[in-house]
């Protein structure tokens, strides 16, 4: 993989991560377009579950960034004839 759009990819998992980790939880989770829009989802949306669980993706994205900083091991080489 090209070393520049692996170092994105980092920045990105990392990035999202961090949000989805820390979003949940804010003010701003209370107070968005969806809840004023579509007050149905108003119990799901606030429910901590549903929380905990958009901080778990956050989490996983997070370490499959980390999983993309350690270097890969190059396949074996196929002697040719």
């Amino acid at each position: 993989m090209n070393r520049v759009l692996r170092a994105l990819l980092i920045i990105l998992y990392f990035e999202m991560g961090a949000l989805l980790l820390y979003l949940p939880w804010t003010n701003f989770w209370e107070q968005n377009y969806f809840l004023g829009h579509f007050p149905s989802l108003l119990p799901i949306l606030l429910n901590p579950s549903f929380r905990g669980f958009v901080s778990g993706i956050g989490v996983l994205d997070i370490l499959l960034a980390f999983g993309l900083i350690r270097p890969r091991p190059e396949p074996p080489r196929v002697p040719s004839r």
